[in-house]
């Protein structure tokens, strides 16, 4: 960490105002995620973990962003009269991702 510049400051061992980022995380990574998952080892949370951040980022509205994702995804708007909602699943079908879809 040093070598990136980044100085780590220790904080008391389960004290949620110290470290109140990192606290909501864990908290919504449990209700999320590990509240509807059976984990099989360190691999299996391994990528359950790196497929619930992309979710995250990527996928997730947050209110606190307006309804908006961090990574900024745009709005889509209706292409068409005939185009439905198509639910694509996210994390093995824990969660989805709406979009509009034409039928064929």
């Amino acid at each position: 960490m040093k070598s990136l510049g980044i100085n780590p400051t220790r904080t008391g061992y389960r004290c949620p105002w110290q470290n109140g980022v990192a606290e909501r995380w864990i908290g919504s990574v449990r209700r999320e995620l590990l509240d509807h998952v059976v984990v099989l080892g360190e691999h299996h949370l391994r990528r359950l973990l790196a497929e619930h951040l992309a979710y995250y980022h990527d996928d997730r509205t947050h209110l606190g962003l307006g309804k908006a994702t961090p990574d900024a995804r745009p709005v889509q708007p209706r292409p068409h009269a005939q185009a439905r909602v198509v639910g694509l699943p996210r994390i093995g079908g824990l969660h989805h991702r709406y979009e509009w879809r034409v039928a064929a």
